[in-house]
Parts: structure tokens; sequence; C-alpha cells
């Protein structure tokens, strides 16, 4: 297996500004059909760090992801998020992206609410998502995940931890934390769920979840797993957090190799 992964750096035009996307091509890869990593709620391209090229070795799936408007190096936003801002970025932006990039068929990886975001776009695209892993996704709205969220807002307080989030966003880091702490502590947000979404999954569907995740209990994973209206399997990570892909990075890999090959 090479591990000559070559790296494509992507600009794609939107009526809104520009969208950017990296594209991780594997020399050996079996399938034309990519892997499209959707990032969490303080994410973009380059929160992934070096996951997105261990997937592509271990699937043999060339492997795209893209900062949604307002994040990483796309276009800033200053409009908060609309209350239907999970469902906006499946109906509208990625189905975009899809077509910029010429991909008829493909699979999603989603973390967090890019979990949330891949469940309504299996949904919406049933004829061409061809399977879905979510990790860390939240169902709906609980108590951990509003803690959670008024923890980590309290935190960024401290000027060294929001340098951490300007390493990534820049000059949009505070959109991109007011954008999640303040539409998802919001009253019209609070009533949110994905139960309507969920039966509308046909795609074989692999839900992973850490243990300790700070931002859902086991109802997430739960809830999604019954509720899928295809074939789903859960997969409990011990002694994980928020974000297994790096806590628990190579049973992440050894589960997407095996759920992407057909063998999970």
């Amino acid at each position: 297996m090479s591990d000559s992964i070559q790296v494509t750096e992507i600009t794609i035009p939107l009526p809104e500004g520009t969208i950017f996307a990296k594209k991780w091509s594997s020399p050996d890869h079996t399938t034309t059909d990519p892997i499209v990593l959707l990032h969490d709620s303080l994410g973009c391209v380059d929160t992934w760090r070096e996951f997105p090229k261990a997937l592509s070795l271990r699937t043999h799936r060339n492997v795209i992801a893209y900062d949604r408007l307002g994040f990483g190096r796309s276009s800033a936003r200053t409009a908060m998020p609309s209350k239907r801002f999970i469902t906006e970025e499946a109906e509208v932006y990625l189905p975009l992206v899809l077509k910029a990039l010429s991909i008829k068929k493909f699979s999603l990886f989603g973390h967090s609410v890019g979990g949330s975001i891949a469940i309504v776009a299996a949904a919406r695209m049933p004829d061409t998502c061809i399977k879905v892993i979510t990790e860390s996704a939240q169902a709906f709205v609980e108590d951990r995940t509003r803690d959670g969220i008024n923890s980590a807002k309290e935190n960024f307080r401290h000027p060294d931890v929001f340098a951490k989030l300007q390493k990534y966003h820049g000059a949009n880091a505070k959109w991109v934390l007011d954008s999640w702490t303040e539409v998802w502590l919001s009253k019209d947000f609070a009533n949110w769920s994905l139960e309507k979404d969920l039966p509308n999954v046909k795609c074989p569907l692999l839900v992973i979840h850490g243990d300790k995740d700070e931002f859902g209990s086991k109802a997430f994973p739960q809830k999604i797993s019954a509720l899928a209206g295809g074939q789903s399997q859960m997969k409990i990570l011990s002694n994980c957090g928020h974000i297994p892909h790096r806590d628990a990075a190579a049973r992440v890999l050894d589960l997407a190799a095996d759920f992407y090959s057909g063998l999970l």
C-alpha cells in the first residue's frame, strides 16, 4: 500500500463567497466515490489534522473536506446561522460543493454537528449517498450539551484558549465561537432534533460515540441508531471523549476501513 497521497487545495465559488476544500487522492483507490468529511462547530479542514490522509490510506478512497462558509479559509459571514443551519447545510451548501467537484455518489463522515448534517444529507440524497459514519453526533439538545457549551464558552474567555481558535479561523474566530454557543444555547434551538430525518436514512449507518463525550450522552447514538431507516450499527468507544478520531484514532480508522469496505 502506497502512502504517496496527493493533496489538492480547491476553491469553490458561490454567490455568498468562496468555499475552501481539500482533496486527499489515494493512488490505489478502489472506487471513484469519495468520502466527504463534515466538520464540527468549531472545526474546519485544518482541524482534521492527519486524519484525512490516514483515512484515505486505510480505506483506499479519495477523501474530501471543506470549510463551511464562515469557517477556516472559506469566506467570512456576519449574520448568525439560523436555527435551520443544519438542514440548510445539508440541503443547499453540501449539494453545491458536490456539484462543483462533479461528485455523483459519495459516502459521508461527520464529526459532532457534522454528523448531524450527514444524517440530514443522507435523508435528502438517498440515491447518491452510499454510506454514513457519524462521530459524536447530536440527535437533539440535552442538558449535557448545554452544560458543555457553557463550560467551553467560559473557557474561551481566556486569551490563550481563544488564540487556539484564531489559529484556524483568524479574524472569523469570534463569529465561529458565537455561531456555536449562541445558536445552541438559544430558546429557538431548544426543540431541534433529528427525529423526523432519521427514518429517511436508508443507507448503511455507523454511529460512533465516546463514553466520556462531554457534549452528549449515549442517548444520542442510541436514538440515531434506533430511528435510522436502514441498517445501522452503534459503537461506543471506552475512555474516549468528544473527538474519537483523535482520542481513539486507530480504533476509528479500523472501524471506518471495515465499514466502508463492507466488512462491518
